[in-house]
């Protein structure tokens, strides 16, 4: 919490500005459900990028460089993972026959609740980094300090990337999200009713509260996030693992902007084919950066070049080799 407390003025900065935003999008552009256009998502797009990149532009002008890249390389880590969820949330929306007009809401109550779990991983993460510190020792000829915690996230993203090579999105195309937990909870605590109301999660039937379809994909949304969050979290810790200021902030600029990005993608998810090989790479390299930093360190400007480097590429592949669009995608 140190870093929050040394930083009150970036931290109210940044607080207002999600707190007016939200508050815009639900109460004011989006408070009838609507199908979003390409267009509407494009601006949004724009404008949480936009916000995005200012609010880095007030940390360089306070905090300076190191700062700096260490916000843009977070912030764009978890940006380029979020498109590999994005896939998921269009077979859920796919699977339960969500009308497009109630995308955003579901997305939007998503991203609320991200904001939540995000927050509890982040400051939870870094109190165990701190804690779990090793006592020097001296390897190959030089006195090294080995975290546990970070040594154990960088295997997992090692072997998380290497999974990733080989695994492919059509593994969850025939998923049953009827039993995904984030819906067996909603089905163990309320009834649920056969066909959508509207934009409503409950209605009452002879004055009994009854759920709607519409929160159990809610609840699966958020379970998804939180399986993504597992791979996500660990690979900003290797970027500034004892900040939870820079960290929770790029990553709630970045999952803020999720939800446009995922209706301005939605229809061109083909054209990203390679992109998951850009993104085992990254989360290969990450894990090896975490477990070499205590003999070598990766500067925060290297990490972004190859971080970028590697997406670049991935999308050039992309567009050089397009996959092919699936019926009803």
């Amino acid at each position: 919490m140190d870093h929050l407390i040394n930083h009150p003025g970036i931290l109210a900065v940044f607080s207002v500005v999600v707190i007016i935003m939200l508050l815009l999008d639900l109460g004011v552009f989006n408070k009838k459900s609507h199908v979003v256009s390409n267009r509407e998502a494009l601006l949004w797009s724009i404008v949480w990028i936009s916000l995005s990149m200012i609010f880095s532009g007030v940390i360089y002008y306070y905090l300076g460089f190191e700062q700096f890249t260490q916000f843009q390389s977070a912030y764009w880590i978890e940006k380029a993972l979020s498109v590999d969820n994005l896939f998921v949330f269009i077979l859920v929306f796919g699977f339960f026959n969500v009308p497009k007009y109630l995308h955003h809401k579901v997305l939007f109550w998503g991203i609320i609740g991200a904001l939540v779990f995000r927050a509890i991983f982040i400051f939870t993460g870094v109190e165990l980094i701190n804690l779990t510190y090793l006592p020097p020792m001296n390897l190959f000829g030089e006195e090294v300090q080995i975290n546990a915690v970070l040594s154990i996230f960088g295997i997992f993203l090692v072997f998380a990337g290497i999974k990733s090579w080989s695994a492919h999105e059509d593994n969850d195309e025939n998923k049953d999200f009827h039993k995904s937990p984030g819906a067996k909870i909603i089905y163990r605590m309320f009834k649920v009713t056969r066909n959508f109301e509207g934009d409503r999660f409950f209605i009452k039937v002879n004055g009994e509260r009854i759920a709607t379809p519409l929160l159990v994909v809610v609840a699966v949304i958020e379970f998804t996030d939180l399986i993504f969050a597992v791979d996500s979290i660990p690979a900003i810790f290797a970027i500034a693992p004892n900040d939870p200021f820079i960290l929770y902030t790029s990553n709630i600029f970045a999952i803020l902007g999720l939800r446009a990005l995922y209706f301005l993608l939605a229809n061109f998810m083909h054209m990203f084919s390679k992109l998951h090989y850009g993104l085992a790479v990254i989360l290969a390299f990450i894990g090896f950066k975490m477990l070499i930093n205590p003999f070598w360190h990766i500067s925060s400007p290297v990490s972004l070049a190859i971080v970028g480097g590697i997406l670049g590429i991935s999308v050039i592949a992309s567009f050089i080799f397009p996959g092919e669009k699936q019926p009803g995608k």
